[in-house]
């Protein structure tokens, strides 16, 4: 949802666009629509660490949404160092859910996403389904998340050994989105705050495939608009220590250079929706 909020807020821009930009507005909806997105990112993090080793990754996705509010997408980026998994190079995710209004600014999102990773270790997909809840006050936005993958042998530990080969574990990620854009402008300010409890090995290979363990991290930025591009800036951190990114060495540092991949970092992107 990845650096979470990056392709969270990818997946939701190509979800909920209700017609194509050039569309006459006296036009009626369309029952079905299809929007897209697509990005390049300085680093691709999920969850506050790197997926990318820290360097760039390309990211797209394309979502199929119906008048009644139910949609699927698919999302998918490249990524490197340890977040090959095994040997995959790429993330491929499914999502599919339904989204409805509970009042006259706030929408209820209820939905799953399956994380793959094809190519890569002998267990490394997993699902997790999530429950949003959106909010728009004037240019204020704000969202509240809760996502619980049940256990599943991609989240338990992944070391050699017969005590924890093939473990499963489950994971619990909350977290808080809050936007607000600048009168006059075509800037926006963004914040993000989300805590993971699960598998403690903090993963992945060696431990688990996705970040999990017990950890906040968060997310401060600014979106500009210029004609159909988006540019962002994050600065992007984790309340992950040195000791513990020391601990599970080499699994859990930049393959490339051994620097810690949940560090903080400046985060630079262009994206557009279509």
């Amino acid at each position: 949802m990845k650096f979470q909020p990056l392709k969270v807020a990818a997946i939701a821009a190509a979800t909920f666009v209700a017609t194509p930009a050039a569309a006459d507005e006296t036009d009626p909806p369309k029952p079905v629509t299809v929007s897209g997105s697509v990005a390049l990112v300085s680093d691709y993090r999920f969850r506050g660490v790197s997926q990318s080793d820290k360097e760039m990754a390309l990211q797209g996705g394309i979502t199929v949404t119906h008048e009644s509010g139910a949609y699927a997408a698919v999302w998918g980026s490249s990524l490197s160092g340890w977040g090959t998994f095994g040997g995959g190079s790429i993330e491929l995710d499914l999502v599919g859910g339904y989204k409805f209004a509970v009042g006259g600014a706030s929408d209820i999102d209820v939905g799953v996403t399956w994380y793959s990773y094809p190519g890569g270790a002998d267990v490394t997909d997993f699902a997790e389904p999530y429950v949003k809840l959106s909010s728009a006050l004037g240019p204020v936005s704000g969202l509240v998340g809760v996502a619980y993958a049940p256990r599943q042998k991609a989240l338990g530990n992944f070391s050699n050994t017969p005590q924890s080969h093939g473990q499963s574990e489950d994971n619990l990620y909350l977290w808080g989105d809050l936007g607000a854009s600048v009168p006059n402008t075509a800037l926006t300010l963004k914040g993000h705050v989300g805590y993971s409890d699960g598998n403690p090995g903090l993963g992945p290979n060696g431990t688990s495939i996705a970040p999990t363990g017990r950890y906040w991290d968060w997310m401060l930025g600014a979106d500009y608009v210029i004609g159909p591009l988006t540019l962002g800036v994050a600065y992007v951190d984790t309340s992950i220590t040195s000791a513990k990114a020391a601990y599970l060495q080499p699994n859990f540092s930049s393959t490339k250079d051994g620097s810690a991949i949940a560090g903080s970092q400046l985060v630079f992107s262009v994206s557009a929706v279509f």
